[in-house]
């Protein structure tokens, strides 16, 4: 580490060799020195406390010292060996004790090509070709999933909108994409396109919008009515939500799940996870030939994130992690609620105790377009106060964690209120 050189000197070396000077879309102004528990500093020596936590994964906080002597008992032992390996078992059977729909898996490097292979899974199974996803869904980077992400201009559904050059019409026409929480809109494209569709794909908690209450109930009927892979990407939820994710939560189980984040524990590892009869299709042996989807990677598996992985599941399995995992989402809630509601000016919080953000509306945030149509300028000032007072989030999330202190929700309501008072003195 070179010390000499201030946070605005880092980020123009950023510039010379990494386009848009960043690693990916967060904010390449902003250089980390160091994460510890709940906190992270920047390159100018700035303190934080974090809810971005890595855009999730660091649920227990940076460095937790029992995830930290897991990863040093296995250094030595080696980093990676592309052959199985004892954590990695060992990790896939907890995964498969604590997940509904878990009967096998298959690990990957990122939640990103475990939504990927979770797709291909469905169209190997059902010998199907068509996708349906929702809009302003996530899952990954893939052209299946940057079909209608965050859309530039906006089709007539089910057309999907490509987010990204490079990816062929040939994927679009592939990709039939519905409003999220729209019960009617899903059953009747479901029939339309009968003996089509080989998967559905959704995140159970879409973004930061929750499910309508029996949204995720009817997906799962109209699924099985169809004969269509019904795949719930948790890379977010997962582990979150609950110790079987949301899939416990909401009592809602899928054919498959894509998981990522929280089970490597900080480290590069998510999994494909599902049904044995559908995961059946990476065995060429049990399919043959024609129905095997071929799969592998330099580093998935990786003993070093499993050790982490393991370890972390370990912590959260302990009495009342997610209770307190809850009630600490709560209570930063309730400061907000506290901060905003005087100043009359229209908000919701939208989400869940374990994963949510502020959306200065008035009307219900149901779907990505309700969302899009928020007072994005209200939004900026807010995260831009947060960030000035000591709060470090991405501008479209708050991810609380289990390290976060007393100390720590103090700094957060004067944070909190100091950006609501910045709001009001614009309004």
């Amino acid at each position: 580490m070179n010390k000499q050189h201030t946070q605005a000197e880092w980020a123009e070396r950023a510039r010379a060799v990494l386009p848009a000077g960043g690693f990916g879309n967060f904010d390449p102004s902003i250089v980390i020195r160091e994460g510890r528990g709940s906190r992270v500093w920047d390159e100018d020596g700035k303190e934080y406390v974090d809810y971005l936590i890595g855009s999730g994964p660091m649920l227990l906080g940076h460095g937790h010292p029992e995830v930290l002597d897991a990863v040093f008992e296995q250094l030595p032992k080696g980093q990676t060996f592309f052959a199985n390996n004892v954590l990695g078992i060992e990790l896939a059977e907890e995964i498969c004790r604590a997940v509904p729909c878990a009967e096998q898996l298959r690990y990957v490097s990122s939640g990103g090509e475990a939504d990927m292979y979770a797709m291909r899974l469905a169209r190997a199974f059902t010998g199907r070709d068509k996708i349906v996803k929702f809009e302003g869904g996530y899952h990954g980077m893939s052209a299946e999933a940057q079909m209608s992400l965050a859309p530039s201009r906006r089709e007539n559904f089910p057309q999907a909108v490509p987010d990204s050059a490079g990816i062929p019409q040939s994927v679009a026409d592939e990709m039939l994409i519905a409003p999220f929480n729209d019960f009617d809109y899903i059953r009747s494209l479901l029939a339309e396109y009968e003996g089509q569709i080989a998967g559905l794909i959704v995140e159970p908690l879409q973004r930061i919008i929750p499910p309508a209450p029996g949204f995720l109930e009817l997906l799962r009927e109209e699924c099985t009515r169809y004969g269509i892979v019904l795949i719930f990407d948790e890379v977010v939820t997962g582990f979150r939500f609950a110790y079987g994710g949301a899939q416990e939560h909401y009592f809602v189980t899928p054919d498959l799940c894509t998981l990522g984040k929280v089970i490597g524990g900080g480290f590069p590892l998510a999994a494909t996870v599902g049904r044995a009869d559908i995961m059946g299709h990476f065995d060429k042996a049990a399919v043959g030939e024609e129905g095997w989807l071929m799969q592998l990677g330099t580093l998935s598996g990786n003993p070093v994130a499993a050790a982490a992985g393991l370890k972390s599941l370990e912590i959260l399995r302990r009495d009342g992690q997610y209770a307190r995992l809850r009630e600490l989402g709560d209570r930063v809630g309730g400061m907000i609620r506290d901060a905003l509601e005087p100043t009359g000016i229209p908000y919701r919080i939208v989400g869940d105790a374990t994963l949510f953000e502020v959306v200065f509306t008035a009307q219900d945030a149901r779907d990505y377009r309700a969302v899009q149509a928020a007072d994005a300028g209200r939004a900026k000032l807010w995260n831009d106060a947060l960030r000035h007072h000591g709060i470090f989030k991405s501008p479209g999330k708050t991810y609380p964690s289990l390290a976060l202190t007393e100390d720590d929700l103090a700094v957060t309501l004067e944070a909190i209120q100091s950006a609501a008072a910045a709001i009001e003195a614009k309004a």
